[in-house]
């Protein structure tokens, strides 16, 4: 007796498909699973055994034969206890595996016999649709992420039973329905209208998301750079479906979507600790897990108490950075995640954090302020497009009774930008002006004579890198796209200028 049937494997996110095949013969009563499987996979036999008693279905008595092909192909987790169990059900002839052929099948088992939810049901569930299945039974509470899809059919599975039942013919399952997410509410959002002050940081922070650029803030504490940042995924244009899609699988992945909101429709805002580790940032693990900046794909990751972090885990951001992908290499795989963010950095001036301001005095002496800089590097500096010094508010700026502009304000001038960068590189795999190559740099940003003058003395005069200059002029690009200019003034360098203070000032 012989069946075959589809499931899905994972590995990082790398989905594929897996065919199931179960021979049953005489023979000692034993079930044996080959195909390149961890513990997890070995360790389904002693689950299915289990739930097939439970579930009241007769295990085939004689030798079963489990082999999940292509066999070359690593296999891990518990996802495939389900399709492994449906194909032992085929092979003893309990349905016809004919009626399955356009199926797949995912889930953990228990011993009880219930459905298990698993993580990365959804990048599962695009590689069913890319396979040609056209229905997919996945656990009942992996159903409502797994729908989010067009041109599948989904069913939530709670038990094997219940499963085998429907199957064999019986009626009960029903498709779950398509999961539209509700219209996003903005309301108890950080908004900009709170912030009191600050024009220059508020501009620069706008800059910022026009053109999609890395952005650090030196000031004392107390000036607002944690509320700066906290509020500048209010003011980015919304998610395409495509990239909600790709964040959503990486939080599948991660096991962090909520069951009732499986589509991640806001842009993310990532916040880790400075005490986070290397693994923890970057991703890690023996099966390589989603790290912070991965989490923050398509949003922000905001670094606060830069200057805190562990150097190495800093320095290990920078290809990353470049790129728009980690890649994480362990004994058993290859794993790569995609990490296209707005980096946000913010940080104190020395160690007591007063260095600079005229009205408190700094405690520190010039050898500590120079140690505590000295641990961001300049090539890490370098990956930031904009530098901004945020400056302690004024009395009368907190005490002023004037209403600060909205985040839906700033974010309708930030939209028009965009539109602009999107016609500009229509056809490529550019989005916004922080993604301009070496290759386009001078073809998508002509200078006039004055700014090319201007960008002249700056660089000679500050001494400016490689990098510092290509970042100077993808944030001018910016700021013109801003104004509906065409060609890049010299007013533009001169603002984008203004962005680099660090390099001068504070990072020798």
């Amino acid at each position: 007796m012989f069946a075959n049937i589809r499931g899905v494997g994972l590995f990082g996110m790398n989905s594929f498909g897996v065919n199931v095949e179960v021979e049953i013969s005489k023979g000692i009563e034993k079930l044996e699973i080959v195909g390149l499987g961890d513990t997890a996979v070995r360790e389904s036999r002693e689950r299915i055994c289990s739930a097939f008693r439970s579930s009241g279905l007769k295990f085939p008595s004689g030798r079963v034969i489990v082999n999940l092909a292509p066999a070359d192909v690593k296999k891990s987790g518990s996802s495939n206890d389900l399709s492994i169990a449906v194909a032992v059900l085929a092979a003893t002839g309990y349905f016809n595996a004919e009626s399955a052929s356009d199926s797949a099948f995912i889930g953990e088992l228990s011993l009880g016999g219930d459905v298990r939810p698993v993580n990365g049901v959804l990048p599962m569930a695009v590689c069913s649709l890319k396979m040609g299945v056209k229905r997919l039974f996945v656990p009942a509470d992996n159903a409502r992420e797994a729908s989010v899809l067009d041109g599948v059919d989904v069913y939530g599975v709670s038990s094997l039973g219940e499963l085998a039942a429907y199957l064999r013919g019986a009626a009960g399952m029903k498709r779950t329905p398509k999961y539209v997410p509700p219209p996003q509410s903005e309301s108890g959002e950080p908004d900009f209208c709170d912030v009191k002050g600050q024009q220059f940081a508020k501009k620069a922070l706008e800059v910022a998301a026009c053109g999609g650029h890395n952005l650090i803030m030196i000031g004392a504490p107390g000036s607002g750079k944690s509320m700066l940042a906290k509020r500048l995924p209010s003011i980015l244009p919304g998610m395409t479906f495509e990239e909600s899609i790709e964040t959503t699988n990486i939080y599948s992945i991660a096991g962090m979507l909520d069951k009732n909101s499986p589509l991640i429709t806001a842009r993310p805002f990532r916040s880790p600790h400075h005490t986070v580790s290397a693994a923890g940032l970057i991703g890690g693990g023996g099966i390589p897990r989603p790290g912070e900046i991965s989490l923050a794909h398509n949003g922000v990751l905001f670094l606060d108490e830069l200057a805190e972090f562990d150097r190495s885990s800093l320095e290990i951001l920078r290809q990353p950075l470049e790129d728009g992908k980690v890649t994480i290499s362990r004994a058993a795989g290859t794993v790569t995640y995609p990490c296209s963010i707005m980096l946000v950095a913010a940080m104190n001036p020395c160690p007591c954090g007063y260095h600079g301001r005229p009205k408190k005095k700094c405690t520190c002496t010039q050898r500590q302020v120079s140690q505590y800089l000295s641990k961001i590097s300049g090539p890490l500096l370098d990956r930031f497009d904009l530098h901004v010094e945020v400056a302690p508010v004024e009395y009368s700026s907190i005490s002023s009774a004037k209403k600060e502009e909205s985040s839906a304000q700033i974010r309708e001038r930030v939209q028009r930008a965009r539109e602009i960068q999107q016609n500009r590189f229509k056809g490529t795999h550019i989005t916004c002006n922080a993604g301009i190559t070496a290759e386009i740099l001078h073809e998508v940003c002509p200078l006039t004579e004055q700014a090319e003058q201007t960008l002249k003395d700056v660089f000679d005069r500050m001494g400016l890198s490689a990098r510092a200059y290509g970042r100077i002029l993808k944030v001018s690009r910016t700021i013109a796209d801003m104004d509906g200019s065409q060609m890049i003034d010299r007013k533009h360098i001169a603002q984008a200028v203004r962005y680099r203070s660090l390099d001068r000032k504070y990072i020798e």
